[in-house]
């Protein structure tokens, strides 16, 4: 038996002993009826002005026990996560893309026998990240190995935040294997757990090695340029060398990036629908004024950490919005085309650089583009292409001012800090391109978001843009059975599919699919 206790408070100076001795007192059990303390959730509470830890905290008894009649002490409901295979698969099953919902997707059926075969267009994490290095040091760019495309995908160099809104069991047992594979014991129980790029890149290939020792394989540099379709079923698929591999169950975790494969779908017919996606801008602080404005007199003390926020503004059908936060982190050069400059945000695991950042990012609606499927990812290519002229065609970033923006003038100078960009930044004014609608739009959520952070956009932030890959444009259809509706045996998965969005849910979407296949 096994009880959790709910609302612990306790102040920011605390141990974690401090935890477990009030989560006891609260429980009313025995002590020699305990055999295991554990933390089940950690946040912090900023309400009322005076910063509290809030604790979750689960007791193991050797014996069942009568329990305290409080709302907050309750019996444990323990999940197990497990799939019912219905019989052997007849051919080994293809996983198109290497990010999390891929990984995930390849993990669990490689746990049940099946063996699937990865194939990402991109390269093993080692060789990526050097050429991830390369580029942010030279300006020398690769279209197939970049800071979306290989091992990990595009979340490996975004902190490896596992946040998530979506409620599903699965999201545990995706939390315990990272934890499984190296990641530190706290992601299993922080309100916000993150992993850090440095740990990802470890963690990532660790379970490439358990699916490679355990009968599956996985190909790097290995393009899908084709899938075979035979009576609107899967047959196989296509590799840029004209090899072709033969199955009739064909995974696509292709992320939110690959736009060959979009064109590939749409060429076919496949069924697919635009849906609503968000562009903006990175915006970036010096870290002490970010944790001053959270954190108050405690900015600084070390169980805090760096501080994040999280801000949201509508205006009917549309919204404006923080997203990807990076405490302690660095804006970075996020393009998977030449000539063009897309940003994003990461952190290392320590969350200890000078300066934190965020997206800020306004709707795009499907009413708002032709009626064309793609018209999404031209939209977003348009503005990429726009970056890269705007910063002077070498891969430097149009920067400005969040208080200019708000004015409407050109930048000339930058304030108390500089920007973490690392292939350099132009002054511009946004207001001069950016479509009217997404203007006032980001332009309403920054004032909103200056009442709550005093100076968050009325002083020196800067803006770097444009931040375009917030999720997919479109959606790949799918039915209940998890399965195309236009093709049997091809499954979309995942980001890139339309179906999640961040590391965590695209994981549990890479569950879905695995468990619709063995159990099909």
């Amino acid at each position: 038996m096994t009880i959790c206790v709910n609302d612990i408070f306790l102040p920011v100076n605390h141990t974690v002993d401090d935890a477990f001795r009030a989560a006891v007192k609260k429980s009313g059990v025995k002590e020699d009826n305990i055999s295991k303390l554990y933390i089940k959730k950690k946040s912090i509470d900023a309400r009322g002005g005076e910063l509290k830890f809030v604790y979750s905290v689960c007791i193991s008894l050797h014996q069942p026990a009568k329990l305290s009649k409080r709302h907050d002490v309750k019996i444990l409901e323990e999940y197990e996560y497990a799939v019912h295979p219905a019989k052997a698969l007849k051919e080994r099953p293809v996983v198109v893309g290497f990010g999390p919902a891929g990984i995930f997707c390849a993990y669990l059926l490689t746990l049940y026998g099946a063996k699937p075969i990865v194939l990402e267009m991109g390269k093993s994490v080692d060789e990526r990240k050097q050429d991830v290095d390369l580029f942010f040091n030279t300006g020398v760019f690769n279209e197939k190995s970049n800071v979306q495309f290989g091992e990990g995908g595009a979340g490996t160099f975004s902190d490896g935040k596992l946040t998530t809104r979506i409620n599903d069991k699965r999201c545990s047992f995706v939390l315990e294997t990272f934890h499984k594979f190296g990641a530190e014991e706290n992601i299993l129980y922080e309100a916000r757990p993150h992993l850090g790029t440095d740990k990802l890149i470890d963690i990532v290939k660790k379970i490439r090695k358990f699916i490679e020792e355990n009968g599956g394989e996985v190909h790097f540099q290995a393009e899908v340029t084709d899938l075979l379709i035979e009576k609107n079923e899967i047959r196989g698929v296509t590799l840029a060398d004209g090899e072709k591999i033969y199955t009739d169950k064909v995974v696509l975790a292709i992320g939110h990036s690959s736009r060959t494969m979009y064109e590939l779908i749409y060429k076919l017919g496949i069924a697919m629908e635009k849906k609503p996606f968000s562009v903006g801008f990175r915006i970036e602080h010096s870290r002490d004024f970010i944790d001053s404005a959270r954190f108050g007199k405690y900015a600084g003390n070390v169980q805090l950490g760096s501080a994040d926020y999280q801000f949201s503004y509508r205006q009917g059908d549309r919204g404006c919005y923080t997203f990807c936060m990076c405490p302690g982190g660095q804006v970075i050069a996020s393009n998977s085309e030449r000539d063009s400059v897309v940003t994003n945000g990461m952190s290392k695991s320590d969350r200890s650089d000078v300066n934190s950042n965020s997206a800020v990012v306004a709707s795009v609606l499907p009413q708002d583009l032709d009626v064309d499927i793609l018209s999404g990812v031209e939209f977003q290519r348009k503005l990429e292409k726009l970056a890269f002229t705007m910063g002077g065609e070498n891969y430097s970033a149009p920067a400005q001012l969040s208080c200019d923006f708000l004015n409407e003038k050109k930048t000339t100078a930058f304030k108390s800090f500089k920007p973490s960009y690392p292939l350099g930044t132009e002054f511009c004014d946004f207001n001069e391109v950016l479509p009217t609608k997404i203007k006032d739009m980001l332009k309403s959520g920054l004032a909103d978001f200056d009442k709550k952070i005093k100076g968050f956009s009325s002083g020196d932030g800067i803006l770097t843009g444009f931040e375009t890959r917030t999720s997919a444009p479109l959606r790949i259809l799918r039915g209940v059975d998890f399965n195309s509706v236009s093709i049997r045996g091809l499954y979309p998965c995942g980001e890139g599919a339309g179906y999640a969005g961040g590391i965590t849910s695209a994981a549990v979407d890479g569950l879905r699919i695995a468990q619709a296949i063995l159990e099909e």
